[in-house]
């Protein structure tokens, strides 16, 4: 069976002796928003936090009613932020690089950690070369992928530029597969560090079912319920979803399909499949029951970095059907713990999901077998993994030949 990958920066055999460390985490989403990153994002501050290092939370502002908490361990710096244009719910953070050049000037922190790459995260970085402060950052989400779903392709090369511009003057980038390491690296990104990412299984697991939420769908004995979760966005590729629920409803008649979240292609979704049943946003134990109360997780993106719905699937129980790529190509042995096509193979995609719709038997092995791969997917092991890099980081940074040129340049003006 599959497993993350095991390769941390440094082992622990070569590590100093753990101390508590202080750590600016900035990042353009957190809870309550509702996404992997901000889901993510929240359970690296709770590991951390739990490792009795200090976190300094740098978001933007949500609402006028949201205010910063400060705690022993945890302080949140507020930045200014504004509305991401056809999703009302998320917000993306404004330059904020005067500020934290002050508010790092006065308490520096041991090391800055960018999780995101938009305008909060390159003033960050810009206020920590000022500062010769050790940076490390996460490849988030394959901006330069999604160009070409919003008519933008020739955008391609300028942001892949950016992008690579962004991470490279970082001492490290985590990113959560070995093969999107191997991409990024082919396209001259470096240095970078596989972590792959955790899931919460007693949240997420078997044990959510609710026979009571399976009736308000109109479930019948034998139905077979077909469950997506994700933005309903272009980069998702949608239309195979679609394609793939009224495919195998020719074996399946009584097939229902749950779509849990929202996005610009909702509307166009619901003339599309006026018989799905689309549950919006949904988090927390709400989210984990409609996981375990589906029985076939169909997941046919192409621009994940990673994509947290897939182990979280696998947690539920689910058999998952999605491309060869992501998350699913690091976890899911095809028929053993879950089903993969080819990457971009709508055919077999098709094919797949059809064979698991009819085959409840095959359907019960493939989500027993994902639940025990997700078992070993604990987000204690990926923290201890980030605190690993973190180590690391700080130890090239205070070791001038090894220290990169913007180090050890003349310290630039911060927007």
């Amino acid at each position: 069976m599959k497993q993350p990958h095991a390769n941390s920066p440094v082992s622990d055999q070569n590590m100093p002796p753990r101390r508590t460390l202080r750590i600016a985490l900035v990042t353009e989403s957190y809870p309550p928003e509702v996404n992997g990153v901000a889901n993510s994002v929240a359970r690296v501050v709770e590991g951390l936090r739990a490792r009795r290092h200090a976190v300094q939370l740098v978001r933007p502002r949500q609402g006028d009613q949201d205010v910063e908490i400060q705690q022993e361990g945890f302080h949140e710096v507020l930045t200014k932020g504004t509305p991401i244009p056809g999703y009302a719910n998320l917000r993306m953070g404004l330059p904020a690089g005067r500020s934290l050049a002050r508010l790092w000037t006065i308490r520096p922190p041991d090391l800055v950690h960018i999780a995101t790459e938009g305008p909060l995260g390159w003033s960050a970085l810009r206020a920590a070369i000022k500062l010769k402060l050790p940076m490390c950052s996460d490849f988030r989400t394959n901006f330069h992928a999604y160009s070409q779903f919003y008519g933008i392709g020739w955008l391609h090369k300028p942001i892949m530029a950016y992008l690579r511009n962004f991470h490279n003057q970082c001492l490290c980038t985590m990113v959560p597969t070995d093969a999107l390491r191997q991409q990024l690296d082919a396209d001259g990104f470096r240095p970078l560090a596989v972590v792959a990412r955790g899931v919460d299984t007693q949240l997420f697991s078997p044990a959510k079912r609710s026979a009571c939420l399976r009736a308000q769908w109109g479930v019948r004995d034998g139905d077979v319920v077909v469950l997506h979760v994700g933005r309903l966005a272009p980069e998702k590729n949608l239309n195979v979803l679609l394609q793939a629920f009224h495919g195998l409803q020719c074996t399946q008649p009584r097939a229902h399909l749950v779509v849990v979240g929202d996005g610009p292609m909702r509307k166009d979704m619901q003339a599309r499949c006026p018989q799905a049943i689309f549950a919006g946003f949904r988090a927390g134990e709400d989210l984990a029951a409609h996981y375990a109360s589906s029985d076939l997780f169909l997941f046919p993106s192409l621009t994940e970095t990673y994509g947290n719905v897939t182990p979280e699937a696998m947690a539920s129980g689910l058999a998952v059907v999605a491309f060869n790529d992501a998350a699913a190509a690091q976890l899911i042995d095809n028929q053993v713990n879950g089903a993969v096509a080819p990457k971009g193979d709508v055919s077999v995609f098709l094919q797949l999901a059809k064979d698991l719709a009819f085959d409840h038997e095959l359907r019960r092995r493939l989500g027993a077998c994902a639940r025990e791969t997700a078992l070993g997917l604990g987000w204690d092991n990926v923290v201890r993994k980030i605190e690993d890099v973190y180590v690391s980081t700080m130890a090239q940074a205070d070791t001038p030949w090894l220290m990169p040129a913007w180090a050890q340049a003349q310290p630039s003006k911060v927007a």
